[in-house]
């Protein structure tokens, strides 16, 4: 099937709107879809973000009562990306986190606002677009776990759905009386439909209703399907098993691209590694850690939580400051977190140094200046800031969970022999197999061979969506044809 049509919904999209890796994947995938023939758009929250980066926008379907308001669609472009917004402003008109409130709680009417989402991507997909009638439609993670639903209970012919999870941690489960302000079916309130736990489930919805499941990772698509990492859906998702698929994400070459990219001091590629230590010096001095070509920086780039096994990091980092290391992080999340990174820096001064909160441009300097990014995760379903490490050099320590299984091969004995070594792996997630690894990382900072093998291995590893977009591009098909 040629000129397959696939509308995407997702509540974040680089790059106008991010809290995370959803909006990189969301942003990056309809143009690697371009080569296999796929047109992708992409149906998001007009953000006021949203609305101003899209600036003249085409209004192509309107809605007289919306979960209680007017709401309408519009349609623009920016760069590469075809959109559609959902403008509502009762439900999405408000600054700052798209899913969080002033006092950093979730909005309380989180379930309304992506019940509509949902419900548009549902309508597009039925066809109320005329110009656009998708053969399709991919939803991601909870804030789009209805799309399936909707299409699955409008008693009309729908097109195929495909829902991805990002994490299977954040489920949208919400109470019964929700349910009611749906419009939809009472039959859709059973066990085999919304219904979860005496309530309202939005990603086990999509879960049980979608006619393809996939996760970020061949690892993680088997890892969820068990009770350690199924969050209480490892049940339904085993019952599923021949439906799931784990598809590694890919990384945007364009935006992240060592060679070329403006928030560098000193853009470089494999053939001119050596100039990659102007960035060293250049974040060092940023942020105030003492200037040495020869100690080894670490380096975090990660929301702060017990999930990623920033607490395992917290009680090694002795072992790095003990040993002369250093270490540079930038993230936010859990205070207690927030706080002990911080007196770690007040009473490590020139060793450690933190920035709380996030600034992409940053991000791309950690990643060229660091020596090795830690990713310390108890579980990650694909994790992209080991994809950007690879790309800019920085030696990757990451636990063996998830995508991170996936994506860096452990410099073991035998891959360093073999030459195909790209970073360092622990197991279990743990202070004690953490403290190894840096260890480790020692160990081979202080052999310049065997540390410049193993960048030049991880820029030249295949981390683009190439690979991915095809394989999503065959699901696609498959489903299209299954539901003509």
């Amino acid at each position: 099937m040629s000129g397959l049509k696939v509308l995407s919904v997702a509540s974040e999209i680089f790059p106008l709107v991010k809290t995370g890796g959803l909006a990189d994947v969301a942003g990056a995938l309809p143009g690697a879809l371009v080569r296999e023939d796929v047109d992708m758009r992409t149906l998001v929250p007009a953000y006021p973000a949203v609305k101003q980066k899209l600036g003249d926008a085409e209004t192509v379907h309107e809605y007289a009562d919306l979960f209680g308001a007017p709401a309408r669609v519009i349609a623009g472009r920016t760069g590469e990306l075809d959109i559609f917004a959902l403008e509502a402003p009762h439900l999405f008109d408000r600054p700052g986190n798209p899913y969080l409130g002033p006092d950093g709680t979730d909005w309380p009417d989180n379930a309304r606002r992506f019940a509509a989402l949902a419900r548009v991507g549902a309508d597009i997909g039925l066809g109320e677009l005329e110009a656009f009638r998708p053969h399709v439609v991919h939803a991601h993670d909870w804030q789009a776990g209805l799309v399936p639903a909707y299409l699955r209970y409008s008693g009309r012919p729908a097109p195929g759905s495909l829902i991805t999870i990002h994490n299977l941690a954040f489920q949208g489960h919400f109470p019964a009386s929700i349910f009611w302000e749906l419009g939809l079916p009472d039959a859709a309130f059973t066990v085999d439909g919304v219904e979860y736990y005496g309530g309202v489930g939005y990603l086990k919805a999509g879960l049980a209703l979608a006619d393809v499941i996939t996760t970020v990772s061949p690892t993680y698509a088997r890892e969820i399907q068990t009770r350690e990492f199924g969050m209480g859906l490892d049940g339904l998702l085993r019952t599923r098993a021949a439906a799931v698929y784990g598809i590694l994400n890919g990384i945007d070459e364009a935006v992240w691209n060592p060679s070329t990219d403006p928030a560098l001091e000193q853009t470089y590629n494999p053939l001119r590694i050596d100039m990659r230590g102007r960035n060293k010096a250049a974040l060092q001095k940023r942020l105030g850690l003492a200037l040495s070509v020869d100690r080894p920086l670490f380096a975090v780039v990660s929301r702060l939580s017990g999930q990623k096994g920033l607490d395992l990091l917290l009680h090694a980092l002795p072992r790095i400051v003990d040993r002369r290391g250093q270490l540079a992080l930038l993230g936010s999340g859990e205070r207690w977190l927030e706080s002990g990174f911080a007196d770690a820096a007040a009473s490590r001064p020139g060793s450690v140094s933190c920035v709380f909160g996030y600034d992409e441009k940053l991000a791309h300097l950690f990643q060229s200046g660091a020596d090795f990014i830690l990713l310390p995760s108890r579980f990650e379903p694909c994790g992209l800031t080991e994809l950007y490490a690879l790309r800019y050099g920085a030696t990757p320590i990451v636990s063996r969970v998830g995508g991170l299984n996936d994506t860096v091969i452990d410099s073991n004995e035998a891959a360093l022999a073999a030459g195909v070594a790209t970073g360092v792996q622990f197991a279990p997630p743990s202070v004690e197999a953490l403290s190894d690894a840096i260890d480790r990382a020692f160990s081979l900072h202080h052999d310049p061979a065997a540390m410049r093998r193993l960048r030049l291995n991880g820029m030249r590893a295949d981390v683009s969506w190439r690979g991915p977009a095809k394989r999503y591009a065959e699901l696609f098909r498959a489903i299209a044809r299954t539901a003509a």
